[in-house]
């Protein structure tokens, strides 16, 4: 008899566990189930079918790259690209808050990149803080590819979203098209967020340099430029590659040189920009820059490669300037500009558009910095701002054609300048 008890209590319990483990499995098939569903809605929500947009509040950030990818875009002067200006707007533009100091959008950074090098966006904006106008190059599946990446990050990172405009180019014969079935790319997105975002465009990094995307595709670079230019409304632009880093408190010190200044309208202000090793964290104000620059850290920019085309600079005496890092920008020296100078410089949104005739490697910023010189614009350094490139520029790293590519544009070089005569034929300068 009490054997059997103790049986009958053993059942009851061994039972009773079994009714807890059931339920649960019960619970966490429930809580899975929940959670997809979850991911579904936020995944519709995000890239979610025309029935799904039409229920409840409208996503405007959603219905506004509806339709900019429903113009189907424009053509470039050559017929050759199809360009989405303002495929994604940025907070600022869009918001412009009454009563907003108008002087917070005198300067604007305008950049350029491909998918592969957007991850860089993560750093520049980070320092920056301002408004920044970046275009994209895609081609091939990279154009679907890109624009489901620039609305992600547009909705997920709070600064893009405040901050950043975006503009595709691709080729004339592709079309971008809204990513509403590519699940696949943003699978445990909405978890990681804007951090998990940039984390997968790290990734992308090294399908391809920009010059090497294929071989018969073109990296149109001043035509980037110039939709990037053209992309933000303020007064002055400062134009650098996504990989670059100006230095810290640059707008504020811009800003605050206006209240006293204001450049003259055929005056460039020019940043020295130099390029750094990858290990090393980015100096955010001169006097650091100085340090490493002391010890072979940090050195002029295409020091290696070309230093002729940053000579003009003068970077022993920019250095030995004594100069307050979080003061004013100021006008340190003025310069004739002499070939093959290439400077990096704020101007105004009115100095002459890079010419769209170049592309790939060679006389690309060359040709824009020759023809100011031309239309008598002066180069003015500024003493106490300037612009770091990560990683030192070392031959062999290029892809395999820079040389003739180089060869290529030297000789539309020379009828560029030929042109500039006829544009400017009361001109005394040459280049």
């Amino acid at each position: 008899m009490h054997f059997s008890k103790k049986c009958s209590v053993f059942k009851v319990v061994l039972s009773a566990l079994f009714i807890v483990a059931l339920l649960q499995l019960l619970y966490l098939s429930f809580l899975s189930k929940l959670h997809g569903k979850q991911q579904h809605y936020k995944y519709s929500e995000l890239f979610g079918s025309k029935k799904t947009a039409n229920q409840g509040e409208k996503n405007p950030r959603r219905e506004h790259l509806r339709y900019s990818l429903s113009t189907g875009g424009i053509f470039d002067g050559s017929g050759q690209y199809r360009m989405y200006k303002n495929l994604i707007k940025s907070d600022f533009s869009t918001n412009q808050k009454p009563g907003a100091d108008p002087r917070s959008h005198h300067l604007a950074l305008a950049t350029h990149t491909t998918i592969n090098n957007l991850h860089h966006l993560s750093s520049l904006l980070e320092r920056w803080q301002n408004p920044l106008s970046v275009t994209i190059f895609a081609n091939g599946q990279d154009v679907k590819f890109a624009t489901a990446f620039v609305y992600a990050l547009s909705i997920f990172c709070p600064q893009v979203q405040a901050l950043v405009d975006f503009h595709l180019v691709c080729h004339s014969g592709e079309m971008a098209s809204f990513p509403d079935q590519d699940r696949e790319h943003f699978a445990g997105l909405e978890e990681m967020g804007c951090s998990g975002i940039f984390a997968k465009l790290k990734s992308h990094r090294d399908k391809y340099k920009n010059y090497a995307i294929g071989s018969n595709v073109s990296y149109p670079n001043n035509l980037l430029r110039n939709v990037a230019r053209s992309g933000t409304d303020a007064a002055y632009i400062l134009v650098i590659d996504i990989d670059m880093i100006p230095s810290a408190n640059l707008h504020h010190q811009f800003v605050t040189m206006l209240m006293r200044r204001e450049p003259a309208a055929d005056e460039v202000l020019v940043l020295p920009v130099f390029e750094i090793r990858h290990t090393h964290k980015m100096p955010a104000t001169k006097s650091e820059l100085v340090q490493l620059y002391q010890v072979g850290e940090v050195r002029p920019f295409y020091d290696e490669l070309c230093p002729r085309c940053q000579a003009p600079t003068n970077y022993s005496q920019w250095v030995n300037l004594a100069s307050k890092s979080s003061g004013p920008l100021e006008v340190a020296y003025t310069i004739n500009w002499a070939d093959p100078w290439e400077p990096f410089y704020i101007g105004a949104r009115t100095v002459s558009l890079y010419d769209e005739n170049f592309r790939q490697y060679g006389f690309n910023r060359i040709s824009q910095a020759c023809e100011l010189h031309i239309a008598g614009y002066r180069f003015s350094v500024v003493s106490n701002a300037f612009v770091v490139q990560k990683g030192f520029k070392v031959q062999g790293e290029f892809h395999s054609r820079k040389d003739e590519e180089n060869r290529k544009n030297r000789i539309l070089f020379r009828r560029f300048k030929e042109s500039l005569k006829a544009k400017y034929p009361n001109s005394p300068r040459h280049c």
